[in-house]
């Protein structure tokens, strides 16, 4: 079901598959992508769970409104998304700039989430030459366009063994990031650049956390997901193999049943009390 939604004074454009009653699961995406990428995980789960994907402000259908992006103000409009959803509590899963969310949405209202998954993702702030980076890419896609960006993107998303064996989903990608406008990947790039750390946080987070990422992801590494599983307190870490930036696409299988592991143990649906994991 693709549908539209007035959540936070904005149109968010967002989907919703699953039995209405189960675990209510949001997937969060990446940076510059929509909530397509989600596609192989709301196929795995919404036979047993009420599984929700949006598109960030700015991204896909989504509007960009008239507000300066910061990873908080997508907070905020996550919240408004769960009340105009009436979503009390949910299982938040985000990828990448989708883990940024995630961490400070949980960090800020730890009342409304009952488990976290975190995939290719990090809790420091950009260091200076990260923030220098940004700002020359932003002056580099008002120059040469938004199909340079895509090509030069691409080549660091996935791994080596991705550019022979999923090819279907390296141009699904690169569409996502055509698709997105010079104005919104300028605005996120301002806001990936300014979000705060919440390293310091981690420790406050209780519910049952996964933590997956790629073995070859050179963009958010394993370092950077040890430093997630070591700073939150029994947590599980599981680094996804023949994978990159993007695991749930490059190695679905792997991910999937990582996923559906994790949500048997904390998070059972009525439907699936009784089944083995995988069924």
């Amino acid at each position: 079901m693709n549908s539209t939604i007035l959540a936070n004074h904005l149109s968010v454009n967002y989907s919703e598959e699953g039995p209405y009653e189960s675990p209510v699961i949001i997937f969060i995406h990446g940076f510059p992508f929509n909530k397509s990428m989600w596609k192989p995980q709301v196929e795995a789960l919404k036979d047993s769970y009420r599984v929700i994907t949006y598109d960030v402000r700015g991204h896909g259908d989504t509007e960009t409104g008239n507000e300066d992006f910061s990873i908080e103000l997508f907070v905020s409009d996550l919240l408004g998304l769960m009340d105009a959803l009436n979503v009390q509590n949910a299982i938040l899963c985000g990828l990448s700039m989708g883990g940024y969310i995630a961490l400070r949405a949980i960090v800020a209202h730890p009342e409304r989430f009952d488990a976290l998954i975190l995939s290719d993702t990090q809790c420091i702030a950009d260091t200076p030459e990260a923030r220098e980076k940004r700002m020359k890419t932003i002056a580099s896609i008002k120059v040469n366009g938004v199909k340079k960006y895509a090509d030069e993107s691409v080549k660091n998303l996935f791994s080596p063994e991705s550019f022979t064996t999923k090819q279907a989903s390296i141009l699904a990608i690169r569409k996502m990031i055509v698709s997105t406008s010079r104005q919104s990947l300028s605005y996120t790039l301002l806001a990936l650049a300014g979000r705060k750390e919440t390293c310091s946080s981690l420790s406050k987070i209780v519910v049952p956390t996964l933590i997956m990422v790629g073995n070859n992801d050179i963009i958010t590494p394993p370092a950077a997901a040890r430093m997630l599983h070591e700073g939150i307190h029994g947590s599980l870490l599981h680094i996804v193999q023949q994978a990159g930036h993007l695991p749930n696409l490059e190695n679905p299988d792997d991910f999937n049943f990582q996923l559906k592991l994790f949500l048997h143990r904390f998070a059972k649906p009525p439907a699936v009390l009784n089944t083995t994991v995988g069924d």
